[in-house]
């Protein structure tokens, strides 16, 4: 049986052997481990001996082991080693009993029940297989010795295999030295070559380049001596040529056939202007001094004059065939044309003669329906939209008919910019000028158009029209193609003759506006005058109605035609200084417009009040006069408070819609003029100042207004109380009645009079504008009062009476809001008192308020008991204790 020894099998059958056993056991394994060692040094060897010199050499050593087979050999160690299948291969022979066993004993041990495993990895046998194993007298292993001697015999091979090893080695390496040394050496001479052979090809390549610059330069020489060969010939010909045209003068009839050959007509017209440009530059070096040049000078001047004439009569014959064949619409040969034509004056006569021969310059019906299309028919009246729609129609047309030639152009000139420039150059300067100018006929400032007929503002919508749709058509054709054309430029100066003077045109159209519009008020304010004559209303309300009001309305108009004349300013002013000074210049007219209307309305408002005021003064009641015309004089005076009411109101309705003028003005500075101005420095704040200025009249109107308003007030007021206070209000008889705690029938009345006056006062005015005015009309009131009371005297009922009059008073001027006013009205309280308290209190009153002496001294005066009880002696002596 073949199968490998298995050391674990191995190793349990000795420990059953006993103590010997166990050390023979060891000894195995040292010497496999030397087995091991020597196999790892030994196995990368390649053994050149064969098996059988090995066995001769084993028997050879002892004749203990010359029995024995072949122990170790070389080829063992070859490949993958393994010790296991060395060491089934020396114990294969001498155990074949325990192979045959191994396989039921390996399979017997792993079901053995209470076997220990020890540390090294062996099995420790039962207790009872040791015991038996004692009892046993004969030995179960007997081939160990010759194991041993195997084992010994092997390790002492594997160390003579190893000396063997380490003397080839050492060959090896010896040769390998001598062989690296002979390597070295080859190499060194390798490089020694190369490097010859680099030296040699650096030799090569410097001849080389030294034979390509010789060759280059011969090359050079020869391609100039061509050139010169070349250019030597052509000037032959040449020369032949200009003798030709040097004959004589005028014949063109013995010229060579290339300049009558149609085929040829291109290089004839390349070989001509040759010629003529040879021979003037050469008239151009003579010196008249010296005879030989002079005589040659007359020659070529012969010649130039036979090539001018000859280049005239090719370039009209080159001519008169593109038009042949541009009727045809023939492009190639038309190309070829301006290609020959080209070469004379850089075919700048057959690009303006193609450009001229349009249908759109010569056809005088093109020029009529664009006149047509765009005024409409003869004798009708163009507006600015109908306008609008004909020139966006006429100027499509016209780009349309620019992009379809410059098709042609390109496929057809050579130099298809400079053409598309003649063309485009041609179109604004001819047909858009002849329209323009009868589309704008400028205006004169001294003789402005009549409103019926659109007035100055016609003139310049149409002008802003034609410059919008104008630059529109501008930016089409550039951007369908003009060459080196500046059109932007070139339309400008279609309108240089409109724009110059045109800030001027612009204020003369808002000032004929403006006229404008006052006369059509005037005119309604005369029919409303008119028709409320004939109706039976009083003549207080007519005087009132017949003054034309401010209307927020007419105002707004004025904005917007301004607005709309500054639409036109950013329109034609492309430059912020320019803009900026159109725009100042426009929205002064507009300041000066609103400034003149609602000065004139709060003037006509005034105007109400003064002949209110000369009604009042006109029917003041007299002394002594009948019933009868004193009840007409109150009637008349009624009629005068009614008028003057009116007026009152009409008045703060004008300072109202003034207010509201004022702030439509500076919202529209501020939203549309400020923005404007800011880019130039100072000319913002020069309009602020301006629309100060502007304003200031109205103010001072407003001002003069309101004053007479407060007259108007004082004077109701004070024929109210002269008419309704009587006597007898502040001196009641002391009849026993209870005293009457109710406000007199005058307060009464001028309180409700104020009330119902001033609620459009109060309604009109705002912010310090209705502060200042309520001031100043309780200041007056104050004082009005004041001296209607020094007209009375008082008892201590009529003080009661009369500081119930004061509270009403005081509580009515309280709306007012101002405090000033609040305070001179409860001093009046006050100083009521002094009708009240006993004679001998009245110095008690003043104790905290000593500044109010003077006029508390004047109503104590005023006590129906001053002279009974001597209060002037009291007084006198009671201001110079208290001084």
């Amino acid at each position: 049986m073949n199968s490998q020894f298995h050391p674990q099998a191995f190793h349990i059958y000795f420990t059953l052997t006993g103590l010997k056993s166990s050390v023979t056991l060891f000894n195995i394994h040292q010497e496999r481990r030397k087995l091991r060692v020597s196999a790892t040094l030994s196995s990368p060897i390649q053994m050149k001996e064969s098996r059988d010199g090995i066995k001769s050499d084993r028997r050879a050593k002892g004749s203990s082991i010359s029995s024995l087979p072949l122990i170790l050999d070389i080829d063992d160690f070859k490949g993958e080693f393994s010790f296991d299948a060395l060491f089934g291969n020396l114990v294969n022979d001498l155990l074949p009993s325990f192979q045959e066993d191994e396989t039921d004993s390996s399979e017997g041990h792993s079901n053995i029940s209470g076997t220990d495993s020890l540390p090294n990895g062996h099995m420790r046998a039962p207790l009872d297989a040791t015991r038996f194993a004692q009892g046993v007298s004969d030995p179960l292993f007997p081939e160990v010795d010759k194991i041993l001697s195997l084992f010994k015999d092997s390790c002492k091979e594997l160390v003579d295999l190893q000396t063997q090893i380490d003397g080839k080695l050492l060959n090896l390496k010896k040769d390998v030295s001598t062989q690296d040394s002979k390597h070295r050496k080859t190499l060194t001479e390798l490089e020694k070559g190369v490097d010859g052979l680099f030296g040699s090809f650096a030799r090569l390549d410097s001849r080389i380049s030294s034979v390509g610059q010789t060759a280059a330069k011969i090359g050079d020489h020869l391609q100039s001596a061509d050139a010169q060969r070349e250019t030597a010939s052509q000037s032959i010909e040449l020369i032949k040529y200009l003798m030709e045209f040097n004959s004589s003068p005028g014949d063109l009839m013995e010229l060579s056939p290339l300049f009558s050959d149609d085929s040829r007509v291109a290089e004839a017209a390349k070989i001509a202007q040759k010629l003529r440009a040879f021979a003037e530059e050469d008239i151009g070096r003579t010196v008249p001094s010296v005879m030989g040049n002079a005589v040659a000078s007359r020659g070529l001047e012969v010649a130039v004059a036979n090539l001018q004439e000859y280049c005239n009569e090719l370039e009209n014959r080159l001519l008169a065939r593109f038009d042949a064949v541009s009727q045809r619409r023939d492009l190639s040969t038309m190309a070829e044309c301006a290609k020959i034509l080209s070469q004379f004056n850089r075919g700048t006569s057959a690009m303006q003669h193609y450009v001229a021969t349009r249908p759109m310059f010569i056809d005088v019906e093109v020029m009529n329906a664009d006149t047509r299309l765009v005024l409409g028919d003869v004798g009708s009246q163009a507006s600015p939209s109908n306008v609008s729609r004909g020139l966006s129609s006429l100027y499509k047309e016209i780009t349309d008919t620019v992009r379809k030639e410059a098709a042609t152009i390109t496929a057809v000139f050579p130099s298809p910019n400079e053409v598309m420039s003649i063309l485009v150059q041609r179109v604004l300067e001819q047909r858009i000028t002849a329209l323009l100018d009868k589309l704008l006929v400028k205006p004169s400032l001294v003789n402005l158009p009549p409103m019926e007929e659109g007035g100055l503002l016609l003139y310049l919508r149409m002008l802003a029209v034609g410059y919008e749709k104008t630059q529109e058509l501008a930016k089409d054709l550039q951007a369908v193609g003009c060459g080196d054309l500046d059109v932007e430029g070139l339309t400008e100066s279609l309108f240089s003759a409109h724009k110059d003077g045109y800030p001027e045109h612009e204020q003369a159209s808002l000032k004929q506006l403006y006229q404008a519009k006052m006369a059509e008020l005037r005119a309604e304010s005369q029919q409303t005058s008119e028709s409320s004559g004939t109706t039976g209303r009083s003549k207080g309300a007519a005087v009132a109605s017949s003054h034309q009001q401010i209307s927020v309305t007419v105002v707004t108009e004025f904005v917007r035609w301004n607005e709309e004349a500054i639409t036109r300013c950013v329109l034609f002013s492309s430059q912020p200084a320019t803009l900026a000074a159109n725009v100042k210049s426009v929205f002064t007219s507009l300041l000066g417009q609103v400034s003149q209307y609602i000065t004139e309305g709060l003037e006509r408002a005034r105007d109400s009040l003064t002949e209110a005021a000369s009604l009042r003064e006109r029917f003041v009641l007299g002394t002594s006069m009948s019933r009868r015309v004193a009840a007409a004089a109150a009637s008349a005076a009624e009629a005068a408070a009614a008028a003057g009411e009116s007026s009152f109101r009409s008045f703060m309705v004008a300072v109202q819609r003034c207010g509201s003028s004022v702030a439509i003005v500076q919202q529209y500075f501020s939203n549309s003029i400020s923005r404007l101005l800011l880019p130039v420095d100072g000319a913002h704040a020069a309009s602020c100042e301006e629309m100060a200025t502007a304003m200031s009249s109205a103010e001072g109107a407003a001002y003069k207004g309101l004053q007479q308003c407060i007259e108007t007030v004082m004077a109701e007021v004070e024929r109210l109380l002269s008419s309704e206070q009587k006597a007898t209000d502040y001196r009641s008889p002391e009849d026993g009645f209870a005293p009457d705690h109710r406000p007199t029938n005058a307060c009464t009345r001028v309180v409700a009079y104020l009330s119902r006056i001033l609620e459009s006062a109060f309604s009109a005015l705002e912010g310090l504008n209705k502060q200042a005015f309520l001031t100043e009309l309780g200041n007056r009131l104050h004082k009005g009062l004041l001296a209607h009371w020094q007209k009375f005297t008082f008892n201590p009922s009529g003080g009661l009476r009369l500081k119930r009059d004061i509270t009403e008073y005081g509580e009515f001027v309280r709306s007012f809001n101002a405090p000033s006013v609040d305070e001179k009205f409860e001093l009046l309280g006050i100083m009521a008192n002094v009708f009240i308290v006993a004679p001998e209190s009245l110095s008690t009153l003043f104790e905290g308020t000593p500044s109010i002496r003077k006029d508390a001294q004047r109503f104590i005066e005023l006590r129906d008991d001053y002279k009974s009880a001597k209060l002037a002696a009291r007084l006198s002596s009671l201001w110079a204790s208290s001084s």
